[in-house]
Parts: C-alpha cells; structure tokens; sequence
C-alpha cells in the first residue's frame, strides 16, 4: 500500500514508519514545514490547508496527529492545544478526502482517538459500544472522532483506534516511570486500585496493519491488550522486570501537586478490553504484561 501518515515524527508514528516499510508498505508524510522531496507533503490543520492533489495514488491514510497530553502541565492554552491539534488534523484530513473523486479518494483513514473516551469506567470492563463518559479528555476524544463525518458520510471506511497505553522504554507510560523504579522508588499511584489498560508496543503496530487489512472493519477499535490489569499490578510487574521493589506509592495529593489537573485523569480507571479486535480473530504476541514489559525494555 501506500499510506499517507500524519504524526509520523511522534511517538507512535516514528515505530509505525519503520514498521510499515518493514511490511512492504510506502509512506508519504504530512508535515509542517516544506516539504524536503517526494516522501513529504507540506500542510496546514489549523489553518484546514491540504492540497487534494496528495491524495493521488495514496490507498490508506492514518492521522496519529496531536499534543503530547502528560507532555506539559494542563494550562488553559496547552489544553486547548491537545483538542485543536486532534481535532483540526481531523477535520482537515476528513473533508479533504471528502471532496475528492471517489475513483481518486483512499480506501480507508485510521484515525487516532484513545481510550480516554469512556472516562473513569471504575471496575467496569468495557468494550466499543460503551458512551463516552465525563472529563476532558472524554470530551476531546467526542469531537475527536466526530470530525471524521466528512470521510465517513463520502463512503471512505473509517476506524477510530482507541488506543490505550503502548509500552515502550523510549516514550508513554514506561518512560517516566523506568529511573524511578529503576532506583527502588516506584509503586502504585494513589489507591492503585485503577485499571490500566496497557499493549505492548510491537501488538499495537500489529494491530494497525490488520486493521488496514481487514476490510470489513469500520468504526470505534479499542486497541488496547486482553488483560487490563490495576496500577498496583503493574508497578509490581515492572519492578519485576527491572529487578527492584516496588513498595514506593505516590500518595494522589503528591500527584496532584507534581500534576495539576492532568493528575485527575491519570488517575483514572479504564478496564478497556478489545471488544472488536477479538472479535475480528486478531492474535497478540505478548498477551501477558510480564512478556510485554520484558519486550518493552528489550526491543529496539
């Protein structure tokens, strides 16, 4: 295939990139700069600028754009920020695809959203067809993913990945957590009683390519691992893998302080199971957490 990808220099993106050459597949990048040859398109979602012309031999395109949310304290400007980097990346994507040709316009558009979108679930499992719960990050998740209308409404298949926690040494959940549990400091935050719904990072990527692949599925995919687990489970499996204890908790008026309101939602429990992925036959390749952590501190 050949996929034009937005966010391609975050995260996720730069892993996705690698992964997708590795499966044969073409990339053409959307960035904000001018472009430097023929695998970059210059563009502009927050002035809504696309040229429809890039989508011309393009067969599937995936928007992983937006802020780091735990990336900068929760002003009032970086939290509008994390909603119109999300939300106009979509919107411009979206009604670009829409107007153009249907014999010229891409098959399908993998668009980023989280699982952010059920709110404080508690112990609840939950699975696609749950609501949108109640916070800021639910409510960015509900117009999120509603600016992918224009595509949809065209006729173009469209997933919203629901993402939960990748697991990588180098970026997201395991990053700023790995010196402190490295030295003996880690633990649980707050009552540790909240779900963590975390994937190891090599069955995230896997999960997008079958998701391009598989044509009969449309519409919201939590991709996220089988076996949520609560924070207090996870910090002993990572101070198991890196060889220390964890005995250390983060009382959540400390992460209050450290956190502002970001501390409020990452405090949250999200027992997110992968309702559409099992459903669709998909296999995890690290389906437990102590093989996902292990991989997560080994791979490249």
């Amino acid at each position: 295939m050949r996929i034009l990808l937005a966010g391609a220099s975050g995260f996720l993106g730069t892993r996705l990139t690698d992964h997708l050459h590795s499966c044969g597949h073409e990339t053409v990048q959307l960035v904000r700069r001018p472009a430097r040859g023929p695998a970059e398109v210059s563009w502009s979602p927050s002035a809504g600028q696309l040229d429809p012309a890039v989508f011309t031999g393009i067969d599937a395109v995936i928007n992983l754009a937006g802020a780091g949310v735990g990336d900068k304290r929760w002003t009032d400007g970086y939290k509008a920020l994390i909603r119109s980097s999300r939300v106009d990346s979509t919107t411009t994507l979206a009604t670009a695809m829409s107007g153009v040709a249907a014999a010229d316009r891409p098959a399908v558009l993998l668009n980023s959203s989280a699982v952010g979108w059920y709110g404080d679930t508690g112990d609840q499992p939950v699975e696609e067809n749950a609501p949108a719960g109640e916070g800021f990050l639910a409510d960015v998740a509900r117009v999120w993913e509603a600016a992918t209308g224009p595509a949809e409404t065209a006729g173009v298949r469209v997933v919203r990945l629901r993402t939960g926690l990748p697991l990588h040494r180098d970026g997201g959940l395991l990053k700023p957590q790995l010196l402190p549990f490295r030295l003996g400091l880690g633990g649980k935050l707050g009552s540790g009683r909240q779900w963590v719904p975390w994937i190891a990072m090599q069955d995230w990527l896997r999960a997008v390519t079958f998701l391009l692949d598989h044509d009969d599925i449309s519409g919201p995919v939590n991709v996220v691992g089988p076996a949520p687990v609560t924070n207090a489970a996870f910090g002993k499996a990572l101070g198991a893998a890196v060889h220390r204890p964890a005995v250390m908790p983060i009382p959540a008026f400390a992460l209050h302080v450290a956190l502002g309101e970001f501390a409020t939602e990452a405090l949250h429990s999200s027992r997110v199971l992968p309702g559409a992925l099992t459903e669709a036959g998909f296999t995890y390749r690290y389906p437990d957490l102590p093989d996902a952590l292990h991989a997560a501190l080994t791979q490249a």
